[in-house]
Parts: structure tokens; C-alpha cells; sequence
């Protein structure tokens, strides 16, 4: 086993060639339909405890809505210490327009506070420690390692990107969420795996839409999806896992 695949904790489904280099032809196709795709929750690349706190945030909300309220947030609590010598009443008044925020100033209170106490006020950059946060799961921790760190190991599967990663049969319909990523993993070059996210994303709020799309319109969609007007006839299988795929194509994948 490649020490790449040494280093993912779980067996990843076993693809073909052909699939492989169909998900690198859609790749490159939204690359240069989106070469400057980036995550869109705003923070300060210099500060990765903003981004952690944004993505915390970001549950069950739109990033336009976390936008609007982390600029006053990140003023009034400009370090990971500054949450952590707070209470979670504090921290409400300034995410009050977020759903859920009495739930989420209680997470990022005690996120903040795990920082400083178990990791000396910097943001961890592994799976493993951030997953001892309160509020982080498996796909905040991507965004904060992608983002802020350019540490590939998972893709961000949002509703944008699983919509799509079954539109494009990337993954199979019935697919979990923890599948799905799976999937994208196995089909492309781990360097590509943050950008993959974000191009997925683009196009998913731009064209690709769940309802209202310009899928029948759409290239990209015409050529590689179920929604378009032209399809492709082979769908992705569903494959049992295996060892991860090795595909090592050079392709840009970039943290934003």
C-alpha cells in the first residue's frame, strides 16, 4: 500500500482507469470554467481560528448569512484566547442573525477554549485533533485543513457537492455523504482534492443549481451530467472497496 493510502483510515471503492480520467477531464473543464474558485467564507488567511469559527458557524446557515456577522465577531474576539475568556452568552449578541446561534456560540466557545488549552491557542492540522473540537466534524475539519493549512486528506462534501458528485456520476445516486467522498477520493489526485470542493461548489450555486439550473444550457452539464440535455450513457458503479487509487496526474489543485 502506497504511503498515501497508508495515511487515509478507511479502504477507498476500487475505480477503473476510464473513470479516473473522465473525473480529471470534468476537473479540468470547471477549472477553466472557475480557474479563481475559493472558499467563500471570508476570514483572515493569517488567522486559521477564524476560518474554524466561520465553518462552525457555517451548519445548517449559507456562507452569505455567516459573512454578514463575522466581521463584527472577529473584531470583538480578534484571537482563539479572547473566545476562550468569554462565555458563550458573550459570544451570541453577535451571531444572532445565524440559526441555531445559542447552540453555535456554545460550540465556539468551547472549540476556542480546547485551542488554547490543549493546543497552545494554534488551530491543530490534523483530522484526528480536530475532531476533538466541539462543533467540528469530519467536513469542517477539511475546510480548515484545505483552506488554511493546504493539507489535503477528504473533500468537503456539502449539499453543492454531493448534488453534483451524483449528477456528474462521480458517485453512485444512493451514496452516503461519508460515500460520497469516498468516491471522489478514489477518482482523483489527492493534490486536487480542496480544489475539487470549491470548483464543485461554483458550479453547483452558479449553474448546476437544485432547482431553477442552467443545466440544459450548460457545457459542463451537457457533457458530463445527469441533468443536462445530453448525458452520459456510462454511470459510475458502485464498487467495493478497496485499496485508494493511485492517480498521481499533475493537475492545480490549490487551497483557497
Amino acid at each position: 500500500m502506497s504511503a498515501v493510502a497508508a495515511e487515509i483510515p478507511f479502504a477507498l471503492p476500487r475505480v477503473s482507469a476510464a473513470a479516473r480520467a473522465r473525473a480529471l477531464r470534468l476537473y479540468d473543464a470547471l477549472l477553466e470554467r472557475y480557474p479563481d474558485a475559493h472558499c467563500e467564507l471570508n476570514y483572515d488567511p493569517q488567522k486559521p481560528h477564524e476560518l474554524l469559527v466561520a465553518t462552525i458557524l457555517s451548519a445548517q446557515a449559507t456562507d452569505v448569512g455567516v459573512n454578514k456577522a463575522t466581521p463584527g465577531l472577529f473584531r470583538a474576539f480578534p484571537t482563539a484566547a479572547d473566545y476562550a475568556g468569554a462565555t458563550a452568552e458573550q459570544i451570541e449578541p453577535y451571531i444572532r442573525t445565524i440559526g441555531l446561534y445559542r447552540n453555535k456560540a456554545k460550540a465556539v466557545h468551547a472549540a476556542m477554549a480546547s485551542v488554547v488549552k490543549d493546543f497552545g491557542g494554534g488551530v491543530p492540522r490534523t483530522m484526528d485533533e480536530l475532531l476533538t473540537l466541539r462543533g467540528v466534524a469530519r467536513k469542517t475539519a477539511n475546510v480548515v485543513l484545505g483552506n488554511a493549512f493546504g493539507i489535503n486528506v477528504g473533500v468537503v462534501v456539502d449539499t453543492h457537492v454531493e448534488r453534483l458528485a451524483k449528477r456528474f456520476r462521480l458517485a453512485p445516486a444512493g451514496a452516503s455523504v461519508a460515500m460520497v467522498e469516498r468516491h471522489l477520493m478514489a477518482r482523483l489526485p489527492r493534490e486536487t482534492w480542496c480544489m475539487l470542493s470549491h470548483l464543485l461548489i461554483f458550479h453547483g450555486r452558479r449553474a448546476c443549481k437544485a432547482r431553477g439550473g442552467s443545466c440544459a444550457e450548460d457545457a459542463i452539464c451537457r457533457e458530463f451530467g445527469a441533468c443536462g440535455g445530453r448525458a452520459s450513457k456510462k454511470s459510475a458503479k458502485s464498487t467495493k472497496p478497496g485499496k485508494a487509487s493511485g492517480g498521481t496526474a499533475n493537475r492545480r489543485g490549490r487551497p483557497a
